[in-house]
């Protein structure tokens, strides 16, 4: 595959542009599964970003609102509370509403897009895409203060 196909399959959705209060950004990877969000968590810290973990919608709301980070890597296929619903809730509260949301999950496009009620999205990025596509999208919604990439050199 091509690059350009890649890319296609991670990508924003909004303009939203949220700058960090901190030299690094604050991401919450929200999987039910744990050593997905691990993985995803630990790759992402290498890249300079803070991270922390939810294992389900209900726990990525009071994350969001406790700790308020600037993206949302979010999972969609969860029990309980799904990605959807959590997305939703997550806008709807103005504490919540700004961050960056990006949906993460094996789920076509085409089929995250068809259950949207609103904007609960920034962004969408198929599982199984290079992680760089990931990084570039996370960028690309957040700055740290002053502009500066939160990717290491």
């Amino acid at each position: 595959m091509t690059s350009d196909r890649h890319s296609r399959r991670c990508h924003p959705w909004t303009e939203r542009k949220v700058q960090a209060d901190s030299s690094r950004l604050h991401v919450l990877v929200v999987d039910d599964n744990i050593n997905a969000a691990q993985a995803l968590a630990a790759y992402l810290s290498f890249e300079g970003m803070e991270c922390r973990l939810a294992y389900g919608g209900a726990e990525a709301i009071r994350m969001g609102t406790d700790w308020n980070p600037d993206v949302i890597i979010m999972d969609i296929s969860m029990p309980e509370c799904n990605g959807f619903q959590a997305a939703l809730a997550l806008r709807h509260d103005e504490r919540t509403s700004p961050i960056a949301i990006i949906a993460f999950t094996a789920l076509d496009e085409s089929e995250v897009r068809r259950h949207l009620t609103n904007h609960e999205f920034d962004g969408y990025c198929q599982k199984g895409q290079e992680p760089a596509h990931l990084t570039a999208l996370i960028t690309r919604l957040a700055q740290t203060n002053g502009g500066v990439s939160a990717l290491r050199s």
